[in-house]
């Protein structure tokens, strides 16, 4: 996207940056460090557990979410430009990345963990869990919301 438009690049970059900066800033307030913790973890909270996979999942660009916006953009440039195999390219490998987030909240939702060998202080009421559902509001919802300003203005 750099090749083709420095706008298209700095959003794309902008909004990465900010799926990223909401998963690490999750990780950060939970402490967690490994795949099986986040499997285990929210064992007790389904909403935490659902946002936190919503997340990867507008991390990996599915089309509800906001990590697809960029990847439209980049798309539509593309294509005004007649860039077809990249674009092939491009879109394989967002595949191949997506499959893996597929896959680890296929199986974070589908199989059962009740084993808890990590040590849990769940303080569900805090500033910093506030926080990352204010911003993951805004990644599961994002997209949607830029449409509708779109359509009003």
């Amino acid at each position: 996207s750099l090749m083709i438009s420095e706008s298209v690049w700095f959003i794309y970059f902008f909004f990465y940056s900010f799926l990223s900066f909401v998963l690490t800033f999750m990780f950060n307030i939970f402490k967690l460090f490994h795949l099986n913790q986040l499997f285990s973890w929210f064992v007790n909270s389904k909403i935490l557990k659902f946002t936190l996979f919503m997340n990867f999942l507008s991390l990996g660009g599915l089309p509800p979410f906001l990590g697809f916006l960029p990847k439209w953009l980049v798309i539509q440039q593309l294509t005004l430009c007649n860039q077809y195999f990249l674009l092939l390219m491009m879109m394989m490998s967002t595949l191949i990345t997506l499959f893996f987030y597929l896959r680890i909240c296929y199986s974070a939702f589908m199989m059962n963990y009740f084993e808890n060998n990590w040590i849990m202080k769940m303080n569900m009421i805090s500033i910093n869990t506030n926080m990352y559902l204010i911003m993951t509001f805004f990644s599961i919802f994002g997209l949607f919301m830029i449409s509708l300003f779109y359509f009003m203005f």
